[in-house]
């Protein structure tokens, strides 16, 4: 059943409207100005918004600026009494789904309603057809943090602003970084990933900005660099906190000038990348102790991401662990797994060092060595 809001200061307009949307089967908030309004689409969930456009305190067209902030895609229906085509016109380039004057035929009216609702439910099903395709796993959880980290990426995404993502290990850093691709204008290019830690220091420049044939002893041919293949899309530089001075100068160079050289090379190459970083590394320390170029991190920390420890968000551990019990139950091909009231305590007590994908690796050893149903002995014996 799907949820609006209306949004009108005019109480007589509110009354009709919910009643008849009531009559159809939706579930109907009101709001009576601006303001109300888009704290209750901070608040809670909708559908779809039907919004006046003339109202005291905000005008309806910066109402409907704020609630596509909030939320890129949202359905917002507005209505007035004073529409002219300029108004309708205005609306729909602002974000609006339609323009619809007072007062409202009301066939039409329930008619757009349905298909925006269809739209959007087409729009969110597609979305989640091509996560599975691609295997972006959810971010779970309803702590403060993890809705905070939410509200940024919705903010943030659509930009080409250049983001730094923080966290200890197993916090789940790159799957932010995969959702910021993955909700950006980008999307539908690639997402390239280099693990700055895992890559010796005499091959990072090579493996970033590519090579040309005899470039160095073991370059017997011309090689494309992450940030060739980038083009157009995100690259994601992971625990960048490793990489080296050299490369970091680069690097720094490559976000300046949208240009990069490739090892061995004379020609300038020009990239158009979105960069999103991360580390698990302090690295205002890191340039303290001249391991880290500050004017790199600040071409890198327009956006800063810190992502919580599992010990900050315990709140979280149910929905974690039934997510992956879920999962696992999945990919081994047999029936879910329950855990008790006891087992999930005890996993809500544990001081988690290796957060996320700890947690994830003990939920699959319980789903391996468990009965029917995981128990706080099965955490016991097999666990802590």
């Amino acid at each position: 059943m799907a949820a609006i809001l209306l949004i009108d200061d005019e109480k007589s307009i509110r009354n009709v409207l919910r009643d008849i949307l009531l009559h159809e089967g939706y579930q109907v908030e009101e709001a009576a100005d601006g303001e109300m309004g888009i704290q209750q689409v901070k608040d809670k969930s909708f559908d779809l918004v039907l919004c006046d456009i003339k109202m005291p305190k905000m005008d309806g067209l910066e109402v409907l600026q704020q609630l596509l902030l909030l939320h890129p895609d949202l359905p917002v229906i507005m209505i007035s009494g004073h529409g002219t085509i300029e108004t309708a016109v205005d609306a729909v380039k602002k974000g609006a789904y339609d323009f619809i004057a007072k007062p409202p035929d009301l066939n039409r009216l329930l008619i757009t309603i349905r298909n925006a609702l269809d739209k959007n439910a087409l729009v969110k099903e597609t979305r989640v057809l091509k996560r599975k395709v691609k295997n972006v796993q959810e971010i779970i959880g309803n702590s403060e943090g993890i809705r905070r980290i939410h509200q940024t990426i919705e903010k943030v995404a659509p930009t080409d602003a250049r983001v730094l993502v923080t966290g200890e290990n197993g916090t789940g850093k790159e799957l932010v970084a995969r959702w910021l691709h993955e909700k950006s204008n980008r999307a539908q290019q690639p997402l390239i990933e280099v693990n700055c830690a895992a890559i010796p220091a005499e091959l990072i420049e090579s493996e970033l900005f590519g090579h040309e044939k005899g470039s160095f002893t073991s370059a017997i041919k011309q090689r494309i660099g992450k940030f060739e293949q980038a083009n157009g899309g995100t690259l994601f530089l992971d625990e960048i906190g490793d990489m080296t001075l050299s490369a970091q100068a680069k690097v720094l160079r490559a976000l300046q000038e949208g240009k990069i050289t490739r090892v061995g090379g004379e020609k300038e190459l020009s990239v158009d990348v979105r960069v999103i970083a991360a580390t698990n590394k302090n690295l205002l320390e890191e340039v303290e102790q001249k391991n880290f170029r500050l004017d790199l991190y600040h071409r890198l920390s327009v956006i800063v991401i810190e992502v919580p420890r599992l010990n900050e968000r315990t709140d979280d551990i149910p929905l974690l662990v039934n997510y992956f019990l879920q999962e696992i139950a999945n990919d081994y091909r047999q029936p879910v797994k329950k855990i008790n009231a006891a087992a999930m305590a005890s996993l809500q007590e544990h001081r988690w060092t290796g957060n996320i994908r700890e947690l994830r690796n003990v939920v699959e050893r319980l789903v391996i060595l468990s009965g029917s149903t995981i128990t706080k002995d099965d955490i016991q014996n097999f666990v802590f």
